[in-house]
């Protein structure tokens, strides 16, 4: 037998067969080891005193110790906790996927305040943020050594980055690592391109830069790390589809994400997109307090799922704005609803821009009133100013009004207002069904872009006033035109006090006789007709006469021959013209007229006539007597109207 097989280096007996034990389990004997890798050596309590000693002995040379996957107690945190303060060699622990707990950390910390370890590795070690807050305190203690720090898998609470960031700042440690794989990917990459810690702020804007579907994924699997606990996350811009809403579905179903706040806004996401994030929304693992879709391509459908997915989960969401997309015809009703009912948090729903919401504080007829159920605005003889003007036409495009009519007769609006106002129609032409402009300077420049909103096939306009607005003959052909273009809806038109030259007749011409118009109110006073105009547009109306209830011609110079075409129409069976208006013509004889009117059953329809301030000398008569057993107003005289009632003729002043 050799001698020095009896000879020990080791200064107690406990590290003497500590020695032996590892000697038998590891191969080697670890007196020569650097690293000692106990993961899959088996220590019970009483072996880990005998290891303090080993550890402890001036003989040892370890300086990495790994305890992978290892079984933990007391005792074992304890023999590691005094190992820390007094081994001076000791550069590195590992001990991933040990599950310490926090009280094991903490015990392991007690030992950190004194240690020279540079290297301590704790991911999967089940820690959570009172754990965390141990390591910080530990660390402030003892700040010159440690310089990186492994807590991957674990669960830090609502403090524990915070703890541990902020203690870094202060000390030498120079790597803090929680995130795995594709998170740290991204963890870095935002670190590169905000020149900043994002673990710091609770606010991530990422506004504006272009996400395709795979940084989506990886940035789906940053948020969902317990270490990213931003509440903000801002993604307005950012070329987002509906593959990505899918994927931040999955974030907020997430139990371990932290968002509160939303801002998805100016991305296509279509209703498609947000049925992919209806199965996040109505998740009750979803904490979103504030969600932002302006501008997102939204319809009534997209309201619908977003209606229903807050139906399902009513506890957190208290904000959503909805702004720059269309609800349709049910879209803001199926959300409004919500906000009554007592068990949803809802309380602001946002529809409106900034501007809109003005309109309705401080736009006449519009003021203390819900904007979403104002279907008329009245606001004659009101002179609303540029403000105003400006805060209307923000209300006007805006697909969440239905304004159906809009009175603007009489109220100053300049060439410059009008534009703007015609430029937000041209936005949203859908619901308008009447614009009275009449007596406004409005011009040509505005009138080119009313002009585009006439031509919209969505434009349903059924009546339309222009009378005096100071439109040249080619505004005035070029309204014609547009309405040539875009026939089916209108149902009244006046061009009063506007002067028709060939062109706006011709326009007018194709309009009357096209089958798709269904004009019933054509209002042409004061438009300089002459007798060859006149039956110009007669010829059209001829060709379609059965839709035609009230025809005004007045203040037009179409004289006897004028009459004598409309005599014409009148005969037709199928014209069912109800109010004539021929004041001021240079008319002086009717008598063609009261034998049309004996003639034909004209008189079943016709209710008004106004020939007044013409000069009818003896024909006057005929027309009476034509008229005696009618039911018809006659206006003879603008003074006063002669009307016929059961046979008798009475007078009366007008």
């Amino acid at each position: 037998m050799s001698i020095l097989k009896n000879i020990s280096f080791l200064s107690s007996s406990d590290a003497v067969e500590a020695n032996e034990y590892l000697t038998d389990a590891l191969g080697t004997n670890p007196l020569l080891l650097t690293e000692l890798d106990l993961s899959k050596v088996k220590l019970k309590d009483h072996n880990w005193e005998k290891l303090s000693a080993f550890l402890l002995d001036s003989c040892c040379i370890v300086e990495k110790i790994m305890l992978n996957k290892c079984e933990v107690t007391k005792k074992m945190c304890s023999v590691l906790a005094t190992v820390l303060s007094k081994n001076k060699l000791l550069k590195e622990m590992d001990l991933n996927s040990s599950p310490l707990l926090d009280s094991g950390v903490k015990k392991i910390c007690e030992g950190l305040k004194k240690s020279s370890l540079k290297i301590l590795n704790l991911s999967d070690c089940s820690i959570s943020e009172e754990g965390y807050k141990a390591l910080a305190s530990a660390l402030r203690s003892n700040p010159s050594h440690l310089i990186e720090l492994d807590l991957r898998g674990n669960d830090p609470g609502q403090s524990g980055v915070k703890e541990l960031v902020e203690m870094q700042q202060r000390s030498s440690l120079k790597t803090l690592r929680f995130f795995q794989g594709p998170a740290e990917e991204t963890y870095q990459y935002l670190i590169r391109v905000f020149k900043q810690n994002p673990l710091i702020s609770k606010e991530l804007n990422l506004n504006e830069t272009k996400l395709d579907l795979e940084k989506v994924n990886q940035l789906a699997v940053l948020l969902q790390d317990k270490h990213f606990r931003i509440n903000t996350l801002q993604l307005s811009k950012c070329d987002l589809t509906e593959e990505s809403c899918s994927v931040l579905a999955s974030v907020l179903s997430s139990d371990s994400s932290s968002l509160k706040e939303l801002d998805l806004s100016n991305n296509n996401l279509q209703d498609s997109g947000v049925k992919q994030l209806w199965n996040g929304l109505k998740n009750n693992n979803c904490t979103l307090e504030k969600l932002n879709l302006s501008d997102c391509s939204i319809s009534e459908e997209g309201y619908k799922a977003l209606a229903s997915a807050l139906r399902s989960n009513l506890s957190h969401l208290i904000e959503l704005d909805l702004r720059g997309n269309d609800p349709g015809q049910s879209g803001v009703k199926e959300l409004t609803d919500l906000l009554e009912d007592r068990y949803t948090k809802l309380k602001t729903l946002r529809f409106l821009s900034p501007d809109a919401e003005k309109a309705c504080k401080y736009v006449p007829g519009l003021v203390g009133k819900d904007p979403f159920l104002v279907r008329e605005l009245n606001l004659r003889d009101q002179k609303l100013g540029d403000t105003n003007i400006k805060y209307l036409a923000a209300l006007l495009q805006d697909k969440h009004c239905k304004l159906n009519t809009i009175q603007l007769l009489k109220c100053s609006i300049t060439e410059e207002q009008c534009v703007i106002l015609t430029s937000a129609l041209k936005s949203n032409p859908s619901h308008l069904r009447e614009l009275d402009l009449s007596e406004n300077q409005i011009k040509n420049r505005a009138v080119n872009l009313l002009c585009d909103v006439l031509k919209d096939s969505h434009c349903k306009l059924e009546t339309l006033r222009l009378r005096c607005c100071s439109l040249t003959d080619e505004g005035c052909s070029a309204v014609t035109s547009a309405l040539k273009s875009n026939p089916s809806h209108l149902r009244e038109l006046d061009l009063s006090q506007i002067k028709l030259g060939d062109s706006g007749v011709n326009n007018l011409f194709d309009l009357l006789k096209n089958p798709q118009s269904k004009l019933d109110k054509l209002h042409l006073c004061g438009c300089s007709i002459t007798e060859e105009k006149c039956e110009i547009l007669t010829s059209a109306l001829k060709s379609n006469p059965s839709h035609l209830r009230e025809l005004n011609l007045s203040q037009n110079q179409i004289r006897n021959t004028g009459v004598n075409l409309l005599c014409d129409l009148l005969k037709d069976s199928h014209c069912k013209l109800e109010t004539l208006s021929l004041h001021d013509c240079g008319i002086t004889d009717v008598s063609s007229l009261a034998q049309c009117l004996t003639d034909t059953k004209a008189l079943q329809f016709l209710k008004e006539l106004d020939l007044s301030n013409n000069n009818l000398e003896d024909s006057e008569k005929k027309l009476i007597d034509a008229m005696q057993d009618s039911t018809c107003n006659l206006k003879l005289k603008s003074e006063e109207t002669a009307k016929s009632t059961g046979g008798w003729l009475r007078w009366f002043k007008s």
